[in-house]
């Protein structure tokens, strides 16, 4: 499982002109399932996500998780996070979770994401989605589950 993560001051989801989901300070997560991927996967990359410190402290420093400072989280599925784009000009899905894996496990991230409390809202799996943010910093991360990178 992926996922770019990104700090953000506000970010929300369009489908269709209309704004389905938003969220002011928090992260917002790409989340890509590869084929691969079990309900292990979510669960690590849940709570990596939710305790990583990459919000400012008192002394503008990195030190504080999104539990900490109790913000909020947008979670938008992402199967293009595992596009091969090593070889040729076309990127090849080949390792990405067929549909109805990924959205199993998409919605197991999301299960074990407001299991902590928070604030969390979702795009809609499989949908063509506008996504929109302003992000804060900027932090940007990438995360697997598997630890590749």
């Amino acid at each position: 499982m992926r996922a770019v993560i990104q700090r953000v001051l506000n970010a929300s989801v369009n489908v269709n002109g209309k704004t389905i989901a938003k969220i002011n300070k928090g992260i917002l997560v790409l989340l890509g399932v590869g084929k691969h991927d079990t309900d292990e996967d979510a669960k690590y990359l849940s709570d990596k996500i939710v305790n990583l410190r990459i919000f400012d402290d008192e002394q503008g420093k990195m030190n504080l998780s999104l539990i900490d400072i109790k913000g909020e989280l947008l979670i938008v599925s992402q199967f293009t996070l595992f596009g091969d784009c090593r070889r040729g000009r076309r990127p090849s899905y080949s390792e990405s979770a067929p549909p109805t894996q990924a959205k199993k496990l998409y919605e197991k991230f999301i299960e074990y994401s407001k299991k902590y409390g928070l604030k969390v809202e979702t795009g809609t799996f499989g949908a063509y989605m506008e996504v929109s943010l302003i992000n804060d910093g900027p932090v940007t991360l990438l995360l697997d589950s598997k630890k590749v990178f």
